[in-house]
């Protein structure tokens, strides 16, 4: 009998520690594709966001790679926004991806997001988002931040970085909007 318990708990254990299935989501959610040209854009920004896809520890360089959901969230309770451009690049500047291939519109209180996964660590460790977004009338701001994750066994580590204005009213200078 004690084997039996013995053996129970050594697999509810071994259960415990398997590591978790890869998330097939796509990296962005299906949203409803926008012709600029239908739309007369008054007010928007562009909005900078430093992410990170891993970390140093310890000693030596080590790194801990780090899986960064960037969440755009329409702050708005009655208007649309318009998501034109959401840019990743890596720690020497240079673009990695463009996610957007047609601007999308975020309706009032939705969230979008985007995914980057380990080990696309080919950002390195100071990677950056551009989120160009824009609006017919004027509109709260959209809260865009970036969240960091990585877990190891039954450890892990979770933070934020908001981002940042980094133009305002770009929509009315701009080529995109």
């Amino acid at each position: 009998m004690p084997r039996v318990f013995t053996a129970l708990a050594v697999l509810l254990l071994l259960a415990g520690c398997q590591t978790a299935t890869p998330n097939t989501a796509p990296l962005i959610p299906t949203l409803p594709p926008v012709a600029l040209t239908d739309l007369s854009i008054v007010t928007g920004q562009t909005v900078f966001v430093p992410a990170y896809a891993e970390i140093f520890y310890g000693s030596d360089d080590d790194t801990l790679p780090l899986t960064t959901t960037l969440a755009i969230h329409n702050a708005d309770p009655r208007h649309t926004i318009v998501v034109s451009s959401i840019r990743y690049y890596d720690t020497d500047g240079t673009l990695v991806r463009e996610y957007v291939e047609t601007p999308i519109e975020l309706k009032p209180m939705a969230t979008t997001a985007i995914v980057v996964e380990p080990p696309t660590t080919s950002g390195g460790w100071g990677t950056n988002f551009l989120v160009e977004w824009g609006a017919e009338t004027p509109v709260y701001a959209p809260v865009i931040e970036a969240v960091m994750v990585s877990r190891q066994g039954t450890e892990g580590v979770s933070f934020i970085s908001e981002g940042r204005v980094h133009d305002g009213n770009h929509a009315l200078r701009s080529a995109r909007l």
